[in-house]
């Protein structure tokens, strides 16, 4: 799997940093990933809706490895754009 296209805008409304969309293999795209500044650094929130009164993420990773794949992906996308380093949280292995 490959992420092909990576688009961010951008929005001024702390924590929220960014809206993402993602083309994988260039035939499947996701769309409403958030950049999120938290506690202890920044992620990538996968698309979500509420259902029962719980938030249910829409499209998840399977893995700590493909969850570290789009992070690195969307964060090089919005470091180019902004010029902006960001602080990653730590993630389990």
């Amino acid at each position: 799997m490959e992420i092909t296209e990576v688009t961010v805008f951008l929005v001024d409304r702390d924590p929220l940093k960014a809206i993402v969309s993602i083309v994988i293999d260039d035939c499947f795209v996701i769309r409403d990933l958030k950049i999120i500044r938290g506690a202890n650094g920044h992620f990538v929130d996968m698309p979500s809706k509420w259902r029962a009164g719980q938030r249910r993420e829409m499209v998840s990773t399977i893995n700590v490895k493909a969850r570290n794949m789009v992070e690195e992906r969307v964060f090089a996308e919005y470091e180019k754009i902004t010029g902006e380093s960001l602080t990653r949280r730590k993630l389990g292995t």
